[in-house]
């Protein structure tokens, strides 16, 4: 072998170029079908994790982070964001129920149950000899087959903001399989109420910015509720101020109420009690200054993103201006928003037109607990809503967030695309009825494909019938019987009771993006894995 070139080049005798890798000994290196299997087997054992958390009668995972905190949850996406994954290919599937999460917000567990499965499939499909790529090629073509289908079984909703009781009944389903479904009626509402109050009809879209989801601990979780406006975790800045003010005048502030600092190094001593007293009474001028100028703008609350100290804070009990201090960013930003107001940087700054207007500021309190909330209502801009969660503990409250968030997410979609599918496995039943149809009429080997991701289809209503302790594959093929005799694509597996159930009759209702988004994404990741077939590793992995 010829010295080394180009750094990691070299040649053989034959004059011939290879790479020579860094640390190759202390690598593990799979190849072909070996790598391929491997990868497979990471993907159903996350896959596997998650199949027990699918339906109303799925199973909650608990988790431990690093610091001790637990949180128990069925949200596919949160179950594999904490969990501790090594492998390559399980931090793909943990990225694909994100991204879910991310675009439709619904499907996070179903989307890596379906991965799993036609990964499983695949396996099947290379012991027959079939290549990887052919197997691709054809799960993609299997795809667009199904996700076809689905358009023609899907039944359009009519949207209307006067009445929504056909939004309510498909926030239900999303929330059927959550923690929280003991009030899921008052909650789908709250859901549907809040996307309402921001929706935009003209352009089909809803700005989730002004949706807030604030939650204390405490109380039932039939107390939770919708506030057209803004609920933040403040008080006034002093006991005696009044708890409710009408007509409301805001002043929204990002500068504190105190002195400026000299913007030099050189230090300040005071040596006489002179210098002591004129240096306070310089602060006292300033603070009434600055309260002057809040009065002045015809201001009759100020919030202020900075805190002030208790010399401050007595000026304006003394001047009747009631104050809060302490508020975050975030929340400065969607009083504004709220209210039609101007955040100002400089009390120089603050003019009538900067204000916002408020039709009631309360102050909310909470049992024993010494808690205290401010609710702003009436709002110059009524688009701006506070969902108010409560709870018994933090883990059901963290659930209950989760939960409304899914919720919220399905309204939009609905508003996006108001076509849906119907739930308990019937559209995936159906279109593994289409898959396999369309399979009789393929002449090349794609067609092995497709009749395996028509059994991939068929896992997601063999695992909600298994979660409930039925006879899973009995009542699968009674839905596949009945869904051909009856040519009723919305038979599916009736969770609540025993056997299969007709969906649109049970209110069991799915959004269509979300679902073609399931079929989409999991087919895209298992053809990017089914075509690695190389894999290096450190040893130590």
């Amino acid at each position: 072998m010829a010295g080394l070139s180009m750094g990691s080049l070299a040649f053989d005798e034959f004059g011939r170029p290879f790479f020579i890798l860094r640390d190759e000994e202390q690598q593990n290196r799979l190849t072909g079908t070996d790598a391929i299997k491997a990868h497979i087997m990471a993907a159903k054992a996350v896959a596997g994790t998650l199949r027990t958390s699918l339906g109303p009668k799925g199973l909650d995972k608990l988790m431990q982070s690093p610091d001790g905190d637990v949180t128990i949850t069925n949200d596919g996406a949160t179950i594999l964001k904490m969990m501790d994954v090594d492998h390559q290919i399980a931090k793909l599937l943990v990225q694909l129920s994100q991204s879910q999460d991310d675009e439709i917000g619904d499907g996070t567990t179903g989307v890596v149950v379906l991965c799993g499965a036609l990964l499983e499939q695949a396996e099947f499909l290379i012991d027959k000899g079939i290549h990887p790529i052919r197997i691709a090629d054809g799960f993609e073509m299997a795809a667009a087959c199904a996700v076809k289908h689905l358009d023609t079984i899907a039944d359009t909703f009519n949207i209307d903001p006067n009445d929504t009781e056909n939004l309510v009944r498909t926030a239900k389903t999303t929330l059927g399989s959550k923690i929280i479904n003991k009030c899921h009626d008052q909650m789908a509402k709250i859901a549907v109420d809040a996307v309402m109050a921001v929706a935009d009809f003209e352009t089909k879209d809803v700005n989730f910015e002004l949706i807030k989801v604030e939650a204390k601990v405490g109380g039932r979780m039939e107390d939770s509720m919708l506030v057209k406006g803004v609920v933040i975790d403040k008080d006034f800045s002093h006991p005696q101020m009044p708890k409710e003010l009408k007509d409301v005048n805001i002043a929204i502030l990002t500068c504190p109420f105190e002195p400026p600092k000299p913007k030099t190094k050189h230090k300040l001593d005071v040596e006489s009690v002179e210098d002591y007293k004129k240096l306070r009474d310089y602060e006292r001028e300033t603070f009434e200054k600055m309260v002057q100028q809040v009065i002045d703008a015809g201001a009759t609350l100020a919030i202020c993103q900075w805190g002030f100290d208790d010399e401050a804070n007595h000026l304006l009990l003394q001047k009747k201006l009631p104050a809060v201090r302490w508020v975050g960013g975030p929340e400065i930003e969607l009083i504004a928003i709220a209210t039609g107001g101007r955040i100002v940087p400089r009390f120089q700054e603050l003019t009538k037109e900067k204000l916002g207007k408020a039709g009631l500021v309360r102050e909310l309190s909470f049992g024993t607990t010494k808690d205290r909330m401010l609710v702003i209502e009436e709002c110059q801009n009524s688009k701006a809503v506070t969902i108010f969660l409560r709870g018994g503990t933090k883990m059901i409250i963290e659930e209950a967030k989760r939960s409304m968030h899914d919720a919220l997410c399905v309204v939009r979609n609905l508003v996006r695309d108001n076509r849906v599918v119907y739930g308990g496995g019937a559209s995936e039943v159906s279109c593994a009825l289409a898959v396999s149809k369309e399979a009789d009429n393929i002449k090349t080997i794609e067609q092995y494909a497709f009749r395996a991701f028509a059994d991939a289809l068929e896992v997601v209503p063999i695992a909600l019938a298994e979660n409930c302790g039925l006879d899973a594959i009995k009542i699968l093929t009674e839905i596949k019987a009945r869904q051909v005799a009856e040519n009723n694509p919305a038979l599916g597996v009736n969770c609540m009771e025993n056997g299969a159930g007709n969906m649109k009759e049970l209110s069991v209702i799915e959004t269509l993006h979300s679902k073609k988004s399931q079929i989409q994404l999991a087919t895209q990741l298992v053809k990017m894995i089914l075509k690695i077939d190389d894999i290096r590793s450190p040893s130590n992995m």
